[in-house]
């Protein structure tokens, strides 16, 4: 295990750490919501945001998470449940969109939550996933979670393509087989798909995703209340 973390870009805290440049991207996703829901696309309004405020990539790459139309909300929010509904329920988790958030909050990286609650980083697996120090806690708070909500089964979805995804397969099965849980992992060549077009219940914080599924759980923002994390969040409403 080599000293990797997920934590802070050089530059972030130029970008995201003052009060000044928080109120400037509050002030972008504003903008960005009102463009969003009179249609205008994501990439144009965003270019046109982004233009307006002078915003660097990250700050962009941030915007554009933390925001969505007012149609999208009222439909997110229509399907969300809260944690009362998961108990006795199968939950299908986007793997390395929950693995990678949870990791990246750890690390004290930025992570933003957008118009929809929703908890939202920067990181990516850009073709390989590469297993961190805060990984096996990550999978703890998924743990305590699923034994907490006494659901029956969770579902890891992983993207097959990822190189080391056969790898994370395995480490969160002999987790799951050490600490007794009924727990599942899956390799998808597909996962967004696959997850959005399923009737299962799902957790991801993925916007499309979201607006694809058919119920959903905000995992990330329960961690957050129930365990009391400490992490550099920022509110972009």
């Amino acid at each position: 295990m080599n000293n990797r973390n997920r934590g802070k870009n050089t530059g972030d805290d130029t970008l995201f750490g003052s009060e000044k440049q928080i109120s400037k991207l509050k002030l972008a996703v504003e903008d960005m919501h009102y463009l969003l829901s009179r249609e205008y696309p994501e990439k144009a309004a965003s270019d046109l945001v982004g233009n307006r405020y002078r915003l660097k990539t990250r700050q962009i790459q941030a915007l554009r998470g933390a925001s969505a139309s007012a149609v999208q909300l009222h439909h997110r929010q229509l399907k969300q449940l809260e944690a009362t509904d998961l108990r006795g329920k199968t939950v299908y988790l986007d793997g390395f969109n929950v693995l990678i958030l949870l990791e990246s909050l750890l690390s004290e990286a930025y992570i933003f939550e957008g118009m929809d609650g929703c908890i939202r980083d920067l990181s990516g697996v850009h073709g390989t996933y590469k297993r961190v120090n805060q990984t096996l806690r990550a999978v703890e708070l998924v743990a305590f979670f699923y034994q907490k909500n006494q659901i029956h089964k969770l579902v890891w979805i992983f993207d097959k393509p990822v190189s080391n995804s056969g790898r994370i397969k395995q480490i969160i099965l002999e987790f799951a087989e050490q600490h007794q849980l009924n727990w599942q992992a899956d390799l998808q060549y597909n996962p967004d798909k696959f997850l959005a077009e399923s009737s299962a219940l799902i957790v991801s914080s993925d916007a499309w995703i979201l607006d694809h599924c058919k119920e959903w759980f905000n995992l990330i923002g329960y961690l957050i209340t129930e365990e009391n994390l400490t992490m550099n969040l920022i509110k972009t409403k």
